[in-house]
């Protein structure tokens, strides 16, 4: 089987969609991944823009039809890499139209479609994942509890909710993703730097905490990550 197609989904803003992309793009390049990143948030591009100089990026617009089946060609066309795809908080309108053009070429791709749904406390980000599920039945779901909005138990609705149940009895994962403190986020966004780069550039008690969080976001993909 080919290289993995990760989606990156959330279908808000807000929850940390981008912040998800870039620690998946940096522990697959660190493990010697080649990777494909596609941007589907066009409007606000911070993970093209973190790292169109570092790795295979493009942006495709996800809310039309020829997107996904730009989408669908890169996946072809780049049988070696990973493909990643951070997408925008309007996402799944463009899966609920588009959404069957990549989930009818799977088994043509000979791709697993593996899903990182990023909620935060709300219920519609359950609400959001039922319909994603719904439109595209055959990608394995794993949710990730944003750290930002709090610890484990804070997120009650998702904990105790028939879409958590689900997604498990599927094979999928429900874990909690490590918060990065204020000062190190916003030095990644608003000097648009990869984290590769942020490595490289920030003071010493920046990098202390960016070692502390890439641990643990490691540990988070070392279960999620797809054997390709």
């Amino acid at each position: 089987m080919s290289k993995a197609i990760y989606v990156v989904g959330g279908s808000k803003g807000g929850v940390g969609k981008s912040l998800v992309t870039m620690g998946l793009v940096h522990n697959l390049t660190q493990r010697g991944e080649e990777v494909f990143v596609i941007d589907a948030d066009t409007s606000n591009p911070d993970v093209f823009k973190s790292y169109e100089n570092e790795v295979v990026c493009e942006l495709v617009n996800l809310d039309e039809a020829d997107g996904w089946i730009r989408f669908v060609n890169i996946c072809d066309e780049y049988k070696g890499s990973n493909v990643i795809v951070n997408t925008a908080a309007r996402n799944n309108v463009g899966v609920a139209a588009y959404g069957r053009t990549l989930s009818q070429s799977l088994e043509e791709l000979e791709r697993e479609l593996v899903t990182l749904w990023v909620i935060n406390r709300q219920r519609d980000s359950l609400e959001l994942l039922q319909d994603y599920i719904d439109a595209i039945p055959n990608s394995m779901v794993h949710v990730l509890k944003n750290g930002y909005f709090g610890a484990d138990t804070k997120f009650e609705l998702y904990n105790s909710s028939d879409v958590k149940s689900s997604v498990e009895k599927q094979g999928g994962r429900s874990l909690l993703f490590p918060d990065m403190a204020d000062r190190v986020s916003d030095d990644l966004y608003s000097n648009r730097l990869s984290i590769a780069r942020a490595w490289q550039t920030m003071p010493i008690g920046n990098r202390a905490e960016l070692r502390r969080w890439l641990e643990e976001v490691n540990k988070v993909f070392a279960t999620v990550v797809a054997n390709g």
